[in-house]
């Protein structure tokens, strides 16, 4: 590191950063007992919503998990018609998940949910410092995705 941040200061940022990580997944758990789908199924929605459709590999990928998991995932969440299997128009032999209408309209609302949520915690924050705290983490997942590419 060029700049001097102490051990104590970064251990201190870890604890912070997963600390807050674990309030919204804790907050995003309870709003989704009122849906049916399971968190790994919401997280995979997410991931499909954010970067369009993708195939099994690309997804087990996003999520972390096994491709058998993953396959696995998809079927409960096809049975439920959250998602569709469909072929790749340049490549037929490519499978991509697509998201279908009750799954789009799923996790619209536990996202909404969960803005809400962060709404009512920064309500104590000025406008200024939601945004100062929006350009640190920017910053920061920015510098990560460069960390993790080296």
């Amino acid at each position: 590191m060029e700049n001097e941040i102490t051990r104590e200061s970064i251990a201190e940022l870890e604890k912070r950063l997963r600390h807050i990580s674990g309030a919204i997944k804790h907050n995003g758990r309870k709003i989704l007992t009122n849906y049916p789908i399971t968190s790994p199924q919401f997280v995979a929605l997410q991931w499909l919503m954010e970067e369009g459709d993708l195939t099994i590999g690309e997804l087990s990928q996003k999520n972390g998990l096994a491709f058998s998991t993953t396959t696995d995932l998809v079927d409960r969440m096809e049975k439920n018609d959250l998602v569709k299997r469909i072929k790749d128009e340049n490549d037929r032999r490519v499978v991509r998940i697509q998201v279908l209408e009750k799954g789009q309209k799923i996790i619209k609302e536990v996202i909404h949910k969960r803005q809400d949520f962060l709404g009512e915690v920064l309500e104590i924050f000025s406008s200024e410092q939601v945004d100062m705290l929006r350009e640190l983490l920017e910053l920061l997942h920015k510098q990560m995705k460069i960390t993790n590419e080296k």
